[in-house]
């Protein structure tokens, strides 16, 4: 990997002469740590990164309807996996760069103390959200919880909903957390693996650049950092 993450920046320094921007489209949850690895990538590289955030569903969507991006990171390894199917992305460049991790903020217990409201992703479009719903599932809260459940578009929605009010409790993902004392993170054995996968849309070079810095150490550092297992 070393080696071809090696010849990929030697590819993009000899192109800087004539920088150009790649179009990534990214799943909300991994809002930080993208803007940070965009940040150092355009530092090091001269190009630029152009980033667009939203729900896996509606990410997808957009590439179904022939959106321009380069480069899909999702927060799941399904729609990846169909954009190959369908002749949407390359094939072969999928892989996972994340495994997120979900936390109950503020941290409370959801069978016996009282809260208005309880913020999570929507199940059906946010792969967040799925992981949200099997955990309440797991708690044995799930029945008992139903009519206090609000649903965000996505985890970012979803964490603002959770800041709006000190009545309201939100699942969301530890990444938008980090750092914070009152948060519970919740024991992966609740809920599937939120593996996150990342394809290539598009065959360009700074697209094939932008996944392999996205591969190399000084990603993979900040992508720990933001509380991600890989």
């Amino acid at each position: 990997m070393k080696f071809i993450w090696a010849m990929m920046v030697g590819l993009v320094w000899h192109v800087s002469a004539w920088a150009g921007s790649v179009h990534v489209a990214v799943a909300s949850n991994f809002t930080a740590p993208m803007k940070e690895i965009a940040h150092v990538f355009e530092k090091e590289t001269g190009h630029r990164v152009i980033v667009s955030f939203g729900s896996t569903g509606k990410l997808y969507a957009q590439i179904l309807h022939g959106a321009p991006y380069e480069v899909f990171l999702a927060a799941d390894q399904h729609r990846p996996r169909l954009a190959e199917e369908k002749g949407l992305a390359v094939q072969g460049t999928r892989f996972t760069y994340a495994l997120g991790r979900l936390a109950l903020v503020p941290q409370i217990d959801l069978k016996v103390e009282k809260f208005s409201k309880l913020a999570m992703a929507n199940p059906k479009t946010a792969p967040y959200g799925q992981a949200a719903q099997a955990t309440l599932q797991a708690l044995g809260v799930y029945d008992q919880l139903k009519d206090k459940l609000i649903f965000g578009e996505n985890i970012a929605q979803t964490y603002q909903f959770s800041q709006s009010s000190p009545q309201i409790v939100g699942l969301v993902a530890l990444s938008q957390v980090k750092g914070q004392k009152d948060i519970w993170v919740v024991p992966e054995k609740l809920h599937q693996p939120i593996a996150q996968d990342a394809v290539l849309l598009k065959e360009t070079t700074l697209g094939k650049a932008f996944l392999a810095y996205l591969q190399g150490t000084q990603a993979k550092a900040i992508i720990t950092h933001y509380g991600y297992g890989g």
